[in-house]
């Protein structure tokens, strides 16, 4: 599964590479500045995403106040690689405050997002165009309808989604499948042993609907490298989450003792937590690809030979035990346990092979049969 054997991406004839560089330490600037790379120290970076076969870029341009994307654009055109690149930014942050307009899903906004994009990017197009997040006001018909003009005047390829509720998602798909509008081929989502929350819905939505979920933290924002460790005051060890002003959290019990389970399974395999997570996460059912970042190319080195090897199925059901949540709300009705309980008490149900069909009846109430 080594990085340059591509997979399609959703429903599409885009062909991707399974880990996906995210850039967002490209640039000093911004909200990202406090671990941000200059231009020189992110080159050996892109260059060694490259050459291993890597065709799967991430970017936004609120990344770095928008010096990710300059950057990018730099480094793409000096290795004079964009044709073979699949170039992926974002949009809807703000990059103006004080101007209304200057963020947001709105038409206004896209359409000049994408302008400063493709300057930033050096580029006549963008391979995939996303929302970056939900902003609960523009209409997702709207949004549609401009990826639909901004991919008739040539300025992107492919349209996708980030961060939003899987029913927003699944209404933009309706709405360009029945109106022969450019679909949605890729939704950006959290994913990792920590977070599994999209399991909920995102997941079988995508499946359903021909949407490739990109992951982003496959790591859990660095909780699962192996290099923190519980303390009185919740969290010791050197790295982002215990950078002053970085966002506090709560960690369970469960989330530790998923830990030891990480620990042991990297131990059996003799490989390292960090890619045990990006493994489990890259060969998950609906995953397309996982992002991974860096911050050198030896870092980038480890990350990548995560694909290096397959994590047997026993040990892929210890993590999924350790790391799992019981479902909440509604969704416990949706279980296999729960469905044969309440549809065939006393019968042993279970999916059918693959490649099984079915034979299509109606079914008729027995009182008018």
């Amino acid at each position: 599964m080594s990085l340059d054997h591509y997979y399609l991406l959703g429903r599409s004839g885009l062909r991707v590479s399974r880990l996906a560089l995210g850039t967002m330490n490209f640039g000093t600037g911004g909200f990202h500045a406090a671990y941000g790379k200059t231009e020189d120290e992110a080159r050996p970076i892109f260059r060694r995403y490259v050459d291993a076969g890597g065709n799967f870029i991430d970017t936004a341009d609120f990344y770095t106040a928008g010096e990710s994307e300059t950057i990018l654009g730099k480094l793409i055109a000096e290795a004079k690689v964009r044709d073979r690149m699949v170039l992926t930014t974002k949009f809807t942050n703000s990059v103006a405050p004080g101007d209304p307009n200057a963020g947001g899903n709105g038409r206004k906004h896209m359409i000049s997002a994408i302008e400063a994009s493709l300057r930033r990017l050096r580029t006549d197009y963008i391979d995939l165009f996303l929302l970056h997040t939900w902003d609960r006001i523009t209409p997702v018909e709207e949004v549609v309808r401009t990826f639909d003009d901004l991919t008739r005047a040539g300025k992107i390829r492919y349209a996708g989604l980030s961060d939003v509720p899987s029913w927003y998602a699944a209404r933009a798909q309706t709405l360009a499948e029945s109106h022969s509008l450019p679909p949605v081929v890729s939704l950006q989502l959290p994913y990792s042993l920590i977070e599994r929350g999209i399991e909920a819905e995102h997941v079988a939505m995508g499946q359903q609907l021909g949407i490739g979920i990109t992951a982003w933290s496959p790591l859990g924002g660095g909780f699962l490298t192996g290099k923190y460790r519980h303390a009185e005051q919740g969290l010791a060890g050197e790295g982002r989450l215990t950078t002053a002003g970085s966002p506090g959290r709560s960690w369970t019990d469960q989330e530790w003792q998923l830990l030891k389970t990480l620990e042991e399974v990297a131990t059996e395999l003799d490989v390292s937590m960090a890619q045990v997570a990006v493994n489990w996460v890259a060969t998950q059912p609906g995953i397309a690809s996982a992002i991974v970042g860096a911050s050198s190319a030896d870092q980038l080195d480890a990350s990548l030979a995560a694909l290096d090897f397959e994590l047997p199925p026993h040990l892929r059901a210890e993590l999924d035990e350790a790391s799992a949540l019981p479902p909440q709300s509604v969704y416990r009705m949706f279980t296999p346990e729960y469905q044969n309980w309440l549809v065939s008490p006393g019968v042993k149900v279970a999916d059918k092979p693959t490649g099984y069909t079915p034979a299509v009846r109606n079914w008729i109430p027995e009182s008018r049969r």
